[in-house]
């Protein structure tokens, strides 16, 4: 006995509309475009392995000698989940690891994380030697866009 014979054909297509609905709006979400943002003063080019030192604390300052300072977007946002995973290579477990190692021998600090795109465009565009990333639907004037992931 087939199952897919009692399910009346118009309860199957409904059913379907609603779960490729639901499967594309999880897809949006999940690869929101993340940008990483600078001070429109900086005009150092920048790509995915520099950014990374930056973050990483492997690097303390931009190609051009200013002094960096990294800002992140809180844990649990989709833009910090896309970021970590495709500019940093690590998965909150792995960057708690990192981050903890550093702190407990005093090799480092993990970036600042604000709450939010807005307060981390607002901190990057006062700030000359700032640096952080944002979901890239979010970005205004006040910064310059120095990579896209």
């Amino acid at each position: 006995m087939e199952l897919r014979a009692s399910i009346p054909t118009k309860l199957r297509g409904h059913t379907m509309k609603k779960w490729i609905l639901a499967a594309s709006l999880c897809c949006n979400v999940a690869f929101a475009e993340v940008a990483v943002i600078v001070h429109p003063g900086n005009g150092d080019a920048l790509d995915k392995d520099s950014i990374s030192r930056l973050f990483l604390n492997k690097a303390k300052a931009f190609p051009s000698g200013t002094q960096a300072e990294p800002i992140a977007l809180e844990e649990g946002q989709a833009a910090t989940e896309e970021f970590n995973g495709k500019v940093l290579n690590k998965s909150a477990a792995q960057l708690t690891a990192f981050w903890s190692k550093l702190v407990f021998t005093g090799k480092g600090q993990p970036p600042k994380a604000l709450a939010n795109d807005a307060a981390v465009i607002s901190a990057v565009a006062a700030n000359p030697g700032a640096i952080g990333y944002v979901d890239a639907s979010a970005v205004n004037d006040s910064v310059r866009v120095v990579a896209t992931f």
